[in-house]
């Protein structure tokens, strides 16, 4: 069998300084454990991927390592360390409250909670998705939670705060963790596939960033996908056609199209994209996020709004600077209110014929008005 090991446990964050996209929060961490302030029941908060159990385990390890570094980090040559490191330590207990969510089993949790530790200062209680315990177990564990002993601490991990009951929520110190940032996720892409010997141009890794949706687990996730379906060449055309992702080139040559009033040369490339097995609605979201683009590319200052590799980029305010403004906002009014009417209309695709055939006339609009 091959040892090989998905890059999102391979190049998991070992260190506070190593979580993307995160500094907020690691730095206040960091701040507690040096001045020795450290609540005694947090709970990390956040949508999936974004290093939420990630930075509970580097807490816990932190906490109990017994030569932290000037940073703040735990040294990884400690006793301590070493058993966190090789799935050894009995500071430091992990519950999935998925499949641990009954009364029996929090009370074999508060159980445990009162042994001291035998090695280190402090016994951490890592719960993964409290949100799903049940009433009377959350109900069970709230005097535990509200005066534990001192050498306890809870970390509480959920991505639906708002099912956690607020007697819950007032004894813990709360973090929100952010998305992270598609320039965040590219850079550490960018940084894996340099550690994995992978060529990958700069725009294929933000495609991949963007589909991730904030979320850097299932960014890596397509990472390996799309090294295995193209080998150690990432390119923009291997990721589009992996994750069937229309080309932003489409929608280049349809505001083009627009400016020149080209009908036929419109609905011919609607018929390709059509043909191709790309979805109309999918379609018009993606083009009204190009005029939107088009729009954020007018000004310099909003210019950097924009979460796309530099070459893009660059094409987006070329094409900015030759379309204008009252088109732009125009052609989103279109879109907007077919993008409403989508779903209610029996033949979806004449209504988008029919967008583009207005887009295509905008010119000419604005042009009467002005005469």
């Amino acid at each position: 069998m091959s040892d090989f090991v998905v890059s999102a446990r391979k190049y998991r964050p070992q260190t506070f300084d190593t979580v993307v996209g995160q500094k907020s929060i690691t730095n206040t961490l960091k701040n507690a454990i040096k001045s020795e302030h450290l609540a005694q029941a947090f709970l990390f908060c956040g949508s999936r991927g974004v290093g939420k159990t990630t930075t509970a385990r580097i807490l816990a390890k932190t906490i109990n390592c017994f030569n932290r570094t000037e940073k703040i980090e735990a040294c990884d040559q400690c006793e301590s360390c070493e058993s966190f490191n090789s799935g050894a330590s009995l500071n430091v207990f992990e519950l999935d409250a998925a499949s641990n969510n009954s009364v029996d089993d929090i009370r074999d949790l508060i159980a445990q909670v009162r042994v001291a530790p035998q090695l280190g200062t402090h016994k951490v209680y890592i719960i993964d998705e409290v949100h799903m315990l049940s009433a009377s177990a959350f109900n069970a564990f709230l005097k535990t939670l509200e005066e534990p002993p001192k050498h306890a601490i809870f970390i509480l991990a959920t991505t639906e705060k708002h099912k956690i009951i607020p007697t819950i929520l007032s004894r813990c110190q709360i973090f929100d963790f952010n998305r992270i940032r598609v320039n965040d996720i590219a850079s550490h892409l960018k940084f894996v596939a340099e550690r994995e010997g992978v060529q990958a141009e700069e725009s294929a890794l933000h495609v991949i960033a963007q589909k991730a949706d904030g979320a850097l687990r299932d960014a890596l996730s397509i990472f390996d996908r799309i090294v295995t379906f193209s080998g150690d060449n990432i390119t923009y055309d291997k990721v589009i056609e992996n994750l069937n992702i229309l080309d932003y080139d489409y929608f280049f040559r349809f505001v083009e199209n627009a400016k020149k009033e080209d009908i036929p040369a419109s609905l011919l490339l609607l018929n390709d994209i059509v043909e191709k097995g790309f979805d109309t609605h999918n379609f018009i979201v993606g083009l009204a996020e190009h005029y939107r683009n088009l729009l954020v590319c007018k000004d310099v200052r909003t210019a950097n709004l924009l979460e796309v590799g530099d070459a893009i980029k660059q094409r987006f305010i070329d094409q900015a600077k030759d379309t204008d403004d009252k088109h732009i906002l125009r052609a989103l009014g279109v879109l907007s209110k077919t993008d409403v009417d989508y779903k209610a209309a029996k033949n979806q695709r004449l209504l988008v014929e029919m967008a583009l055939m207005q887009l295509c006339s905008i010119n000419q609009e604005l042009q009467k008005k002005k005469d």
